[in-house]
């Protein structure tokens, strides 16, 4: 009986390790992040992969080994560029506190997003601002001093959203 429920254990340890590594490509090194904000967009060769606090602790994003550029943007805080070097098999941790900007200046207006991939890109006039899940519902919204602007929401598949908006001072304008 104990040496059945060895192999049992066994073959199930086995199993897990066989799932795990056909998630991942193979000869791929990962990108782990400590940002602070965790809600900065990674872009990674100028593709967005999603938020920062999505690569932390538990999560890492696979890529080829060799060198690739990263960017980190939050609105409110500097864009962020750098370097990476990636080796095969191996994970590589990128640390980095945003340098905060000055706050914007009202009057204010809230533009909302409605869009069925929840880490959707979010960009305002070219401008990488947040995902569409941050900015879904009728607590939350991205304020925007008044003013007009073009808004595009990208999913990660199917043709993006594209729509120009004016904000008004104290309304909400919502893109779907």
């Amino acid at each position: 009986m104990i040496q059945h429920t060895r192999q049992h254990l066994l073959v199930l340890s086995l199993l897990a390790a066989a799932s795990t590594l056909m998630g991942q490509p193979s000869g791929s090194g990962w990108l782990k992040l400590k940002v602070d904000p965790g809600r900065a967009g990674v872009f990674v060769d100028g593709k967005y992969v999603g938020p920062a606090s999505n690569f932390g602790s538990g999560r890492k994003y696979a890529l080829p080994p060799g060198e690739h550029k990263v960017k980190l943007v939050e609105p409110r805080y500097e864009d962020y560029e750098t370097t990476v070097t990636l080796t095969a098999g191996k994970t590589t941790e990128l640390r980095q506190s945003m340098k905060a900007l000055p706050p914007a200046k009202g009057p204010f207006g809230v533009l909302r997003t409605i869009s069925p991939e929840k880490y959707a890109a979010v960009y305002v006039n070219d401008h990488y601002m947040g995902h569409a899940d941050e900015f879904n519902n009728f607590a939350q919204g991205l304020m925007l001093p008044v003013g007009e602007y073009d808004v595009r929401i990208e999913p990660s598949s199917g043709p993006p959203i594209k729509q120009h908006v004016k904000i008004e001072a104290d309304k909400t304008v919502i893109v779907k």
